[in-house]
C-alpha cells in the first residue's frame, strides 16, 4: 500500500456526515474505508454548531480509519448551501511569445476572476468552459497554439467566507488538514456522470438532506451551478406533522414505505405509524403517506425546472437529467421527475471505482465518492509518506506535510 496514494473525502451533510478513504492504484481508485454517522450541528449544509459538527466528524473518521487500517490526516471537504453561487465570466490576455504557454493560461484565468467581490465572499472554483485564440473558439487546451490574443470563458463559483472558514475550523480542530474545499454537486458529478453525458449536455440534480444542488454541463463544461434550499429533511418534517409521529419515526417510515407518486401505490396497502405521548400506534393507508410526500417532491422538481428554464440551456440537455443523493432512493422518484421535468431522467450511484463497491453503490454516497475522485485528479505532486505505527496498533499512518506537523503537535500537547 505504501507505493500507492491514499485520499480521504469528508462529506458534511445536513442528515449525515460521511468519511471515505480511497487508494489510488495503477488500475484505478479503490474504496478501502467508509464511515457514516448521523449529522449534528449542520443545517442546510452550513455549520450551526461547531462542537456537535466536530463530534460527527470524529465519529465518521474513526469508522473509516478502522475499516481502512490507516490514520487520516488530510481530507477533501465538500461544501454546499444557499450561500453558494455561480456566474459565467470572460477573461482576455495578450500572448507574450506568440505561442500560448501555461503562464498565459494562468494569467487569463486570473483576469477572468478579477471581479469585485464583497468582503464576505471567496472564490471556490474557476472552471474553464472554452478558450479562444484570436478568432478560433471552442479550444479546450490552448497551450502550444500560435496567436496574439487569448480569451477564456469560465464558470466561477463563490461561497460565503464564514461558512467555508467554519467548515475548515471543524475539520482542523479534529486534527485534519483540509487539502481543498470542493463544491458538493461538482464532486457528485465526478462520481455519477459519464464524459459522454457531459459532452452532449446534462443536468445533475443532487437531492440531499438539507438542499437540492443543481449543476449543468454543456459541451463538456460547467455552465451553471445553483442550490435550492429544500431537501429530504423537509419531506421528513412533512411526514412527522402529517402523521403526527416523532421525527425519527417519520424518517424511518419515509425510507421504508415512502413513494414520490401516490398513484403508484395500491389502495389496500397499510402501514403502522407510532404515535407521540404514549398513545398506541395507528394503522393507516400507505397512500396517505405518499399524499404527504408527493407535493414536496413536486415543489423540488418545479424549482429545478424553473432554474433550468431560466438559465436558457434547457434545449441543450440532450442527455436529460441525472438525479442522485439519498432522497432519490424513494420509490418512483425518477419516473415522477421525468413527468414533471419533461426530460429523460435516470437515478445514478457512484461508478468507476473498485474496492468496497457494494458499500458505496448508492446515490447517498455520490458526494463522498466524488470528493476522493476529485482529490485523485487534483493531486499536484504532493509527497505522501507512510509511517508504520508500533506493532501493537496494527495501523498504518499517512503523514503528509501539514498533517504530519499537526499530528506531532497533538502528541506533544496531549
Amino acid at each position: 500500500m505504501a507505493e500507492n496514494e491514499i485520499i480521504a473525502g469528508l462529506d458534511l451533510g445536513t442528515t449525515k456526515v460521511c468519511a471515505i478513504v480511497a487508494e489510488s492504484t495503477p488500475e484505478g481508485l479503490d474504496i478501502i474505508g467508509v464511515g457514516s454517522v448521523p449529522s449534528k450541528g449542520l443545517k442546510k449544509g452550513v455549520v450551526v454548531n461547531i462542537e456537535s459538527t466536530m463530534q460527527s466528524i470524529r465519529a465518521a473518521v474513526e469508522q473509516a480509519e478502522t475499516m481502512a487500517g490507516v490514520e487520516i490526516n488530510s481530507v477533501y471537504a465538500g461544501v454546499a448551501g444557499s450561500h453558494v453561487s455561480g456566474m459565467n465570466k470572460d477573461g482576455v490576455a495578450a500572448i507574450q511569445t506568440r505561442e500560448v504557454t501555461k503562464a498565459d493560461v494562468e494569467r487569463v484565468l486570473e483576469q477572468a476572476q478579477a471581479v469585485p467581490l464583497p468582503g464576505d465572499r471567496q472564490v471556490l472554483h474557476v472552471l474553464p468552459q472554452e478558450y479562444i485564440v484570436d478568432d478560433q473558439d471552442g479550444i479546450r487546451e490552448p497551450v502550444g497554439m500560435s496567436g496574439v490574443r487569448l480569451e477564456a470563458r469560465v464558470h466561477m463559483v463563490t461561497a460565503a467566507s464564514t461558512a467555508v472558514a467554519n467548515l475548515r475550523k471543524c475539520a482542523e480542530r479534529c486534527g485534519l488538514h483540509v487539502s481543498d474545499v470542493v463544491l458538493q454537486p461538482l464532486a457528485s458529478a465526478d462520481a455519477v456522470l459519464s464524459e459522454d453525458e457531459k459532452e452532449i449536455g446534462v443536468a445533475l440534480v443532487d437531492i440531499g438532506g438539507g438542499t437540492t444542488d443543481l449543476i449543468l454541463y454543456v459541451d463538456g463544461a460547467v455552465v451553471h451551478t445553483s442550490v435550492i434550499p429544500i431537501g429530504g429533511i423537509n419531506l421528513t418534517s412533512d411526514v412527522a406533522q402529517g402523521l403526527r409521529t416523532p421525527m425519527a419515526e417519520a424518517e424511518r417510515i419515509k425510507i421504508k414505505y415512502g413513494c414520490s407518486a401516490s398513484h403508484m401505490v395500491d389502495e389496500d396497502e397499510t402501514i403502522e405509524v407510532p404515535s407521540v405521548g404514549g398513545r398506541p400506534p395507528r394503522v393507516m393507508p400507505r397512500r396517505v403517506l405518499c399524499d404527504i410526500i408527493e407535493p414536496r417532491v413536486e415543489e423540488i422538481f418545479h424549482a429545478v425546472r424553473h432554474v433550468i428554464v431560466e438559465t436558457g440551456f434547457s434545449d441543450m440537455l440532450a442527455s436529460g437529467v441525472v438525479v442522485t443523493g439519498g432522497t432519490t432512493l424513494l420509490d418512483g422518484m425518477p419516473e415522477h421527475a421525468e413527468a414533471l421535468l419533461g426530460l429523460p431522467v435516470r437515478r445514478a450511484a457512484p461508478s468507476g471505482i473498485g474496492g468496497l463497491i457494494d458499500v458505496v453503490r448508492s446515490p447517498g454516497y455520490a458526494t463522498a465518492v466524488g470528493l476522493v475522485k476529485y482529490g485523485e485528479s487534483h493531486i499536484d505532486g504532493e509527497e505522501v509518506d507512510f509511517v508504520e505505527e508500533p506493532e501493537y496498533s496494527g495501523v498504518q499512518t499517512i503523514r503528509s506535510g501539514f498533517g504530519s506537523r499537526i499530528g506531532a503537535w497533538f502528541r506533544e500537547v496531549f
